[in-house]
């Protein structure tokens, strides 16, 4: 399919996407964006169980594990209040922001979405005009209808405060991103240089360097392995147990761990992989004897949010 016709497609998509089912608004989806038929009966690559997941992996607590700020109480309970970057508020309006009680430098963002996080670096000259635009922009959107990535769907939209956070070795907040399997991160990949330049570079285990691209070019410069990657990688391994399968994001700021979120469909699961390879690589991650399973033990609720 040529670029025009995926352009076409997509525009389509948009306009009658609410009126499909989950199931086949998955399969033309991934059709347009992969170039290729979906398997659901039998998936094999990661791409593939990513979208069969989101059709029949909805265990409840992934909600709340998805919400910014309720994901708070998940880790304090589970690793401990250390691992949390210091919280100023959560606000339902922009106009209930108190600034005056904010410090000189925060990090607003909204709790149900991606991508809508506002950097304040000196409170006199921050542009609260443009930020309240964003941000009530953002909180009108629902993740849902464009992914179908069912854990956004009855998200409450509500904006969030945290403490700006630099490391001041790399002069910027690096993500640290494990792709974890029932309980064991296998690989992970470092997002350096945000906003405006995003590079992703991908690791083993052992953090040794692996050739792939996925949503962003490598970096042209070395990554170096981060202090506290030992401690980073247990937590994932811990914060995964019992889970098919979970990105799990830390930051490391001046020699400490901080949890970033939870990804339960990185990419929504329609950004190939290069070379492709990986996308079987890491598709055999995840168990297909455990779908089964897992669907036995009614973990799986065989429901279409959209029918």
């Amino acid at each position: 399919m040529n670029l025009f016709n995926r352009v076409i497609n997509k525009i389509l998509l948009c306009s009658i996407g609410r009126k499909i089912p989950d199931k086949l608004y998955l399969k033309i989806q991934y059709r347009i964006y992969m170039g290729k038929k979906l398997n659901l009966k039998n998936p094999k690559s990661y791409n593939e169980k990513l979208q069969w997941l989101k059709l029949y992996n909805r265990r409840k607590e992934y909600v709340s594990m998805a919400d910014k700020y309720d994901v708070r109480e998940y880790v304090r309970k589970h690793i401990g209040e250390e691992y949390l970057i210091p919280c100023y508020g959560v606000w339902e309006r922009f106009d209930d922001i108190d600034f005056d009680k904010l410090p000189e430098q925060f990090v607003l963002k909204c709790t149900h979405d991606s991508g809508s996080v506002i950097i304040c670096k000196d409170k006199s000259s921050f542009d609260k005009q443009k930020a309240k635009e964003k941000l009530e922009r953002k909180m009108k959107l629902n993740l849902y209808w464009g992914s179908r990535e069912w854990v956004y769907r009855d998200l409450k939209p509500r904006i969030i405060a945290e403490k700006y956070m630099e490391d001041s070795k790399t002069q910027e907040l690096r993500d640290y991103k494990f792709f974890c399997f029932d309980g064991k991160a296998e690989m992970l990949f470092v997002a350096t240089d945000r906003p405006y330049d995003t590079r992703f570079d991908f690791f083993d285990r052992d953090f040794n360097n692996l050739h792939i691209k996925n949503g962003h070019e490598n970096a042209t410069k070395k990554i170096e392995k981060p202090e506290c990657f030992d401690e980073m990688k247990q937590l994932a391994d811990r914060l995964s147990e019992g889970f098919p399968h979970v990105r799990i994001d830390f930051y490391e700021v001046d020699g400490k761990v901080y949890f970033g979120e939870f990804t339960f469909f990185h990419f929504c699961g329609i950004i190939p992989f290069e070379p492709e390879e990986w996308d079987y690589k890491l598709g055999e991650k995840i168990d297909n004897q455990s779908f089964g399973k897992k669907r036995n033990e009614a973990l799986f609720q065989l429901t279409d949010m959209s029918a």
